[in-house]
């Protein structure tokens, strides 16, 4: 959780290409903040944990759950930034979804992916947690397509295995580099014009502090892009202890309440790849999750 909400306070300064397309920029700043990506994340990972405690017996009390918790979050939070549907979705009884192909189903999948105990499973999460709202193709593969990543990043595979995920599983176009993409890039909310670039940018980034700064150098939704890339990078590289500390600081008490929860259920906020005897990172998780 902490790579997605990393991502979405760094990033959230440079939205609507705000920024001058450049790996070079303070990580933080006065306008540092976190919006909708953190508290919709936040929401979503509340119910997933619930999930794992077997306080749910089917999908729809699933769904149920995740309608009740992402209004009532966006209600403590009513000015983090929705975009209009979403804001009268989050307003209604009895919501329905809308056909949405927005990014807003990916930025918010990352605990999925932590939290599934297959890739079948991480796919099958993700969907719950896009189809609320998100019920169109383009935002369903969005939302999967993170979770996926991140499963297979916890799994220790390496990123050709994520992206050959991503291209022949999801279907995604990866074939373009950053230096391709960033200088006709421009703002776009949509899943399918900004989870390709973000995962391109994981790809191309070189630890978690440079998969930010890459996601942000190309502009446009920066806050969401990184976001996204973010919440990938902290499963494959782990993030420094510093920018933890960091990010606890921009948050309130009880969003810190679900991140903590969340991370005891991991068992901790990363292990190496690989352990000394070849387990996986999920392997452990899971044993600890078990204890």
């Amino acid at each position: 959780m902490y790579g997605a909400i990393l991502g979405d306070i760094i990033g959230a300064p440079y939205e609507f290409d705000r920024g001058d397309k450049t790996k070079d920029f303070p990580l933080f700043c006065d306008n540092s903040k976190f919006t909708d990506d953190t508290v919709m994340t936040v929401a979503v990972a509340e119910v997933l944990l619930d999930n794992v405690d077997g306080k749910f017996d089917s999908d729809v009390e699933i769904l149920q759950a995740l309608v009740s918790s992402m209004q009532s979050w966006g209600s403590e939070y009513p000015n983090a930034g929705y975009g209009n549907m979403f804001s009268r979705w989050l307003e209604t009884n009895n919501p329905q979804p809308y056909n949405s192909f927005g990014n807003g189903s990916a930025m918010r999948a990352s605990a999925a992916g932590w939290l599934a105990a297959s890739l079948e499973e991480a796919m099958g999460l993700a969907y719950l947690t896009a189809v609320v709202t998100h019920n169109h193709p383009e935002g369903l593969k969005g939302a999967q397509a993170v979770a996926g990543s991140i499963y297979l990043a916890l799994e220790g595979k390496d990123k050709e295995a994520i992206k050959t995920f991503v291209t022949d599983v999801i279907g995604y176009d990866l074939s373009r580099s950053c230096d391709e993409i960033r200088p006709e890039y421009h703002h776009d909310e949509t899943c399918q014009r900004s989870v390709p670039e973000a995962i391109t940018a994981f790809l191309e980034g070189e630890d978690f502090e440079d998969v930010i700064r890459t996601t942000i150098s190309l502009g446009g939704d920066t806050d969401t892009l990184a976001c996204i890339a973010g919440s990938i990078a902290e499963a494959y590289y782990g993030i420094p202890d510093e920018l933890v500390a960091e990010c606890r600081n921009y948050l309130p008490e009880e969003m810190l309440k679900i991140i903590d929860r969340f991370y005891r259920t991991v068992d901790k906020v990363f292990v190496p790849l690989v352990d000394k005897e070849g387990t996986s990172v999920h392997q452990v998780l899971k044993q600890g999750m078990k204890n």
